[in-house]
């Protein structure tokens, strides 16, 4: 299934030349499908490139996503066109009252100053803090991780002797994790940052889980126990040449940059240079999608906030962790379970008068049921090949107009009335063409 984004995004050309499948909003009115909203807050400079590079990630999934691309206002953008910003981003007083099923904040030039002295940061606190009620899952990268792990969780970020810049090697410490499925036990990432989040922090919080580390360049990913948080601190969506790229921009600002470590074959920056951690990046972000967003998010949008809440209060998240396989159900059983248990505690606490009972009773039973759940997808049959009436073999193909008359109905061809649903293999097709000549029966 395609990403859904808007017709005239410039990223939409850039994907269609490689094939990757992009759903322009005209075509998804015509499909009855709840697609996942996720909302792409894009906190880097160069915003055209860092969008392309995620879209082209969340586009190969089974899923239709639709995606959102949100920038900072109280920031000033100088390497985008203030056009570009108004046709294609929104802003979070937008969307301050609008739910989303996921959020991906970017990382940011920002490393060297401190969090409270990036000129954005009271507006990114209030998205992370708005997160927490109007979004189902987060997924941080780079410096959208190492704030987000501040904020959240306090964790802090210490400044590196030199650049972490290159492609390190990387093994998984906890293999059970969905967010890994399909993972190699050690594996290969990039990392282009001056800061850093140690380990021994992320272990020591309770509510913390490392994920997969590397010993060269340190944590690569971690989640919260409640998995909707997730930091991911290297580049998993960057492009081949993107190192590439920053170096010698480094280099022409008269910066003393090293060459990429492991990225450029015998360290030669002339060389074209080896991208090894693609495969391993796009099933990073396919695995966050099925597994924390997609199987576990509501289908009513809407109630984001409200199983939040229940699991912040209830026991009965915290044994759900890792069992995200069935979270779905678990979603759904949960409200009735936490409410079961309220309830059993009121008739408890009120045992001692055959009043409070009785009231506790028909409170019980004056509480209307949970509505039942609409399912996701909404699936239309598949339209088949309508035979001709004078076609009785099963092998012979349907005969074309021109040839079953002219008033015949074209077994290829939709009625008018019926709109593409996008799942008819046979939609859209025009009519096998007539052979010039009839074939020699003798051959």
């Amino acid at each position: 299934m395609p990403i859904r984004i808007p017709d005239k995004l410039p990223a939409r050309q850039i994907l269609e030349a490689e094939n990757i499948f992009v759903m322009t909003e005209r075509r998804a009115m015509h499909q009855d499908i709840r697609p996942l909203r996720v909302l792409l807050l894009n906190l880097m400079p160069a915003k055209e490139v860092t969008e392309t590079q995620i879209l082209r990630r969340l586009s190969n999934t089974p899923l239709q996503i639709e995606v959102g691309l949100m920038y900072t206002s109280t920031h000033e953008s100088r390497n985008v066109s203030a056009q570009h910003l108004n046709a294609f981003y929104t802003t979070f007083d937008q969307v301050r009252d609008d739910f989303f099923d996921g959020l991906i904040i970017t990382g940011a030039p920002v490393e060297l100053l401190e969090f409270e002295d990036v000129d954005y940061w009271d507006e990114l606190r209030a998205i992370m803090d708005w997160s927490r009620t109007n979004v189902h899952s987060t997924l941080h990268i780079c410096w959208g991780a190492q704030a987000g792990i501040y904020h959240h969780y306090g964790v802090p970020k210490h400044v590196l002797p030199a650049k972490r810049f290159g492609v390190f090697e990387h093994s998984v410490v906890k293999p059970s994790s969905p967010l890994v499925r399909g993972f190699d036990e050690r594996f290969w990432a990039p990392h282009s940052r001056y800061t850093d989040v140690r380990a021994e922090d992320i272990e020591a919080h309770p509510d913390l889980e490392l994920i997969a580390v590397s010993d060269e360049a340190g944590v690569y990913a971690a989640k919260s126990t409640d998995s909707r948080h997730f930091f991911v601190f290297g580049h998993p969506e960057y492009d081949s040449v993107t190192l590439a790229n920053e170096y010698w921009r480094d280099r022409a600002q008269g910066l003393d940059i090293a060459v990429p470590a492991h990225y450029y074959p015998g360290d030669n920056p002339n060389a074209v240079p080896v991208a090894r951690w693609k495969a391993h990046g796009q099933l990073l972000y396919s695995n966050w999608l099925n597994y924390y967003v997609y199987q576990t998010t509501p289908y009513d949008i809407s109630t984001v906030g409200a199983e939040a809440a229940e699991a912040g209060g209830g026991a009965a998240s915290g044994g759900t962790t890792e069992a995200v396989g069935s979270g779905r159900q678990d979603a759904e059983t949960g409200g009735s379970a936490t409410d079961s248990g309220a309830e059993a505690q009121a008739t408890e606490a009120g045992s001692g008068t055959t009043e409070a009972a009785a009231s506790g009773r028909a409170a019980a039973e004056a509480k209307a049921p949970a509505p039942a759940r609409a399912p996701r997808y909404t699936l239309r049959p598949v339209t088949t090949p309508i035979q001709a009436a004078d076609d009785r073999r099963q092998h012979r193909p349907p005969q074309s107009p021109r040839r079953a008359g002219a008033n015949a109905a074209d077994p290829f061809l939709r009625p008018e009335n019926e709109d593409d649903d996008g799942y008819d293999p046979f939609s859209d097709r025009p009519p096998a063409p007539e052979p010039a000549f009839e074939a020699d029966p003798w051959r």
